[in-house]
């Protein structure tokens, strides 16, 4: 794997680059849900969102995050750039499982609204949009202090 070790800076571009992306994906769509939440089943206005939403799931969101992990797994790849043996590394991971966990769900919310059977409010989705603030949080700080 030693062939990475000139392509680094730019797949760590990439792989910023597509988090930033997919993360924009994770903050907006709870936003959008809340405000699909309050709109009338069958309105312009919910029907609107659907193509809103479907758009970003499939447009945006699933893109980016493929190539965050196809770009995260280069990064990780390259001799000499994650001590396996630290828990930093194990805890990063777990964030971005919980941020694909959460992705899944969203994507499964998505399908309920555009199947006119969403069953939660707007202020449940308010607090829903809070959760990837927290575990990008997390990984920013495993990533950058390497506590442990």
């Amino acid at each position: 794997m030693n062939w990475l070790v000139p392509a680094y800076p730019w797949i760590k571009v990439a792989h910023i680059f597509s988090v930033i992306a997919w993360m924009a994906g994770l903050f907006y769509l709870p936003r959008l849900f809340v405000y699909h939440a309050e709109a009338p089943p069958g309105s312009d206005q919910a029907a609107t969102f659907k193509v809103m939403e479907r758009r970003l799931l499939r447009g945006i969101m699933n893109p980016a995050m493929i190539a965050t992990y196809i770009f995260g797994i280069g990064l990780a790849a390259v001799p000499g750039t994650v001590d396996w043996a630290a828990g930093w590394i194990w805890v990063k991971l777990l964030g971005v499982a919980a941020l694909t966990g959460f992705h899944h769900l969203l994507a499964r919310w998505r399908k309920d609204f555009a199947a006119d059977r969403n069953r939660r409010g707007a202020r449940f989705f308010r607090f829903v949009n809070e959760i990837p603030t927290l575990l990008l949080l997390l990984i920013i700080a495993m990533v950058v202090a390497k506590p442990f």
